[in-house]
């Protein structure tokens, strides 16, 4: 019976960590990973979804907090390259991971974002997406695969990433 169980347990597991991996083949081969849909709300508890711009638009999202100083200064040069990157149809989404409205809306007080600002209160986003700090870009192509994930805003090649 123990060695049913075991086997059971083990299966599942395997299962369940198959189907969390959820990839696609590209064209030429390549496995691509599926974006994760998520809905979110801003400040004004307006909801916001990822699969809202899927077929429409690219995105980058930037997890981020208050207290990181990285973060403050990534905004800050994301901030200012916002106007190009609508102008090339990008849509930004900056999400806040696992602080209170007040505190993300104090810190917006002292340092307006032009683009969207989402609140992840519970980080489930976060963690559906394996984030291990802050900050973390996502870049998300029109049709809806990952096509950058790391801490810095690929300045050089993001335009080449959505082709992907």
């Amino acid at each position: 019976m123990k060695k049913c169980f075991k086997f059971f347990l083990i299966s599942g597991i395997i299962f369940l960590t198959g189907i969390s991996c959820i990839q696609a083949k590209s064209p030429e081969g390549k496995e691509k990973e599926v974006a994760l849909d998520f809905k979110l709300q801003d400040l004004s508890k307006n909801s916001v979804a990822l699969s809202d711009y899927k077929g429409k638009k690219p995105v980058a999202i930037i997890f981020w907090t208050t207290w990181c100083p990285y973060c403050r200064s990534e905004l800050n040069n994301l901030n200012q390259k916002y106007p190009q990157l609508a102008k090339e149809g990008w849509e930004v989404l900056a999400i806040d991971v696992e602080e209170p409205s007040s505190l993300v809306e104090a810190f917006l007080k002292k340092r307006p974002l032009t683009f969207k600002v989402l609140l992840d209160l519970d980080a489930q986003v976060a963690h559906s997406y394996g984030l291990f700090g802050v900050p973390t870009y996502i870049l998300v192509n029109k049709e809806g695969f990952v096509v950058f994930k790391d801490n810095y805003f690929p300045e050089d090649k993001y335009r080449e990433l959505i082709l992907k």
